[in-house]
């Protein structure tokens, strides 16, 4: 790693846990204001999420697991919801690097991919379609919507993306990390199951 790719993480760091920036945009912002490069000096996501972890460690030690916690249990709540649709949790939620800024991403994989839309008509829940890129570099349908956090007392945006049922498969491969990328309700369950009350 350069040094200005260790100082962009450390500056997008800043962002991704101080106003739930994704690590992209965290990342284009960081070098634009530092006055460092282009695309290619960005730092890798990895780089980025070790930079998220020392921060919260040095700012939100005392905090930020309090905070985890409520998200994977409001995560749980919607996967628990959305059960006939095969949720699996990812990023920073799953990962632990989450604060009260991180949104939930859930993926869905669908025998239909309209089935989910529908299953949200029928639960009166509300919510906004728009595209984005999955993991697996395809465009994806994300339906988000706002869903109250009790224990935070703030609205958390809830970002379900539309899979077919086949990239489940794709999706459990490990990281570069070697860790899962995601995990079903069961995964999240064991997770909060580890937290003393």
């Amino acid at each position: 790693m350069t040094d200005d790719q260790c100082e962009i993480a450390a500056q997008a760091a800043r962002w991704v846990v101080e106003e739930g920036l994704e690590y992209g945009s965290a990342k284009r912002r960081a070098a634009k204001e530092l006055g460092l490069g282009g695309r290619g000096s960005l730092p890798p996501n990895a780089l980025v999420e070790d930079a998220v972890m020392d921060y919260i460690a040095v700012f939100y030690a005392d905090t930020q697991p309090g905070e985890l916690v409520a998200l994977r249990r409001l995560a749980l709540v919607w996967m628990e919801r959305l059960h006939e649709f095969r949720p699996y949790l990812g990023g920073a939620v799953w990962h632990g690097t989450a604060t009260k800024n991180s949104d939930i991403f859930l993926q869905l994989f669908c025998d239909d991919c309209k089935s989910a839309e529908i299953g949200l008509i029928d639960q009166r829940v509300s919510y906004e379609v728009r595209s984005v890129t999955g993991f697996n570099g395809d465009s994806v349908d994300a339906l988000s919507v706002h869903a109250l956090c009790a224990e935070l007392n703030q609205d958390i945006g809830v970002h379900l993306m539309i899979y077919d049922f086949d990239d489940v498969r794709g999706a459990l491969k490990v990281d570069a990390k070697g860790r899962a990328p995601r995990g079903d309700a069961k995964a999240v369950r064991s997770l909060l199951s580890h937290v003393s009350a």
